[in-house]
């Protein structure tokens, strides 16, 4: 990729269009014409290099409507799919072209961009990255492939991306988490300032419950998980007594317990097994009479 092009790309679309070019293409009869002006909706594919995961119903029929009345004014980036020849993969603008299928459109506006497989995944990155309702996971798995797929560090990421470095290392790291306060990121029970002070402590899925039950702020986390090596214990309160009851009971088990006791006295046991006979174990316990 030249430099100009990542220069482009990094000021956003409006500054790529205008930098790369778009290549002409031959109709049936052999005939040039200047650019490809609009192409049927079945020609279109989906971008495999989305890196957008989920598209909000209540706005995409939003701008279904807005397309109903005002019709599609912006085009749809496009660059020719190499595994569907005679088709078009969709680089910038798949949820235009969604809501443009919900208004009944048969033919869409697009620009031909002519662009490898690096360049596809950052402009759709751009775009995706320039919404505001772009969840904070989506970006972190976009930084993700550029970093796994195309061998970007923490530093050419940032610059690509005109970020700085720290945000997209902190970025990244969400991903460490494990995968139920992740989906709680994603379903937006938690905020990226919540959930990166958990990053690495053992046990971040019962802090970020804790959170959400006590709405903590960003910055009361921040503060208990900088000020204690264990976390937990400035959010509730050990039971002495509670302690020595897990204690037995794993003792008894022979198996690892967690006991979760909130201030009104509800909670839970989490009871960790390894194997079926384990499990096993546990079930005809849980029946006894």
């Amino acid at each position: 990729m030249s430099s100009s092009k990542k220069k482009g790309l990094g000021k956003g679309l409006s500054a790529l269009f205008g930098e790369l070019n778009v290549k002409e293409t031959q109709s049936d009869g052999d005939k040039k014409r200047q650019s490809q002006k609009t192409a049927l909706i079945g020609e279109l594919n989906r971008n495999k290099y989305q890196p957008r995961s989920n598209f909000n119903d209540d706005k995409l029929n939003e701008l279904s409507e807005s397309i109903k009345q005002n019709g599609l004014i912006q085009p749809i980036a496009v660059r020719h799919d190499k595994a569907d020849p005679g088709k078009f993969e969709i680089v910038a603008g798949e949820r235009r072209w969604m809501a443009a299928q919900k208004a009944g459109l048969h033919e869409v506006p697009i620009v031909l961009l002519d662009l490898n497989d690096n360049q596809a995944l950052e402009v759709a990155i751009v775009e995706n990255i320039q919404r505001e309702d772009l969840n904070i996971v989506e970006e972190a798995k976009g930084y993700d492939r550029l970093r796994s797929e195309f061998g970007y560090d923490h530093e050419k990421i940032a610059k690509f991306m005109s970020k700085s470095r720290s945000h997209v290392s902190n970025t990244l790291r969400l991903l460490t988490l494990p995968k139920d306060v992740i989906s709680m990121l994603e379903d937006g029970l938690l905020t990226a300032g919540q959930a990166r002070p958990l990053v690495g402590l053992p046990r971040a899925s019962d802090i970020a419950e804790e959170i959400i039950n006590k709405k903590l702020s960003a910055r009361q986390v921040e503060r208990f998980t900088n000020t204690e090596k264990r976390p937990l214990s400035l959010i509730k309160t050990v039971d002495s007594n509670i302690e020595a009851i897990k204690n037995e009971i794993e003792a008894s088990l022979g198996l690892k317990v967690m006991i979760s006791n909130k201030r009104n006295n509800s909670g839970k046991i989490t009871i960790h097994y390894s194997n079926l006979e384990q499990f096993d174990l546990i079930s005809k316990l849980l029946k006894q009479k």
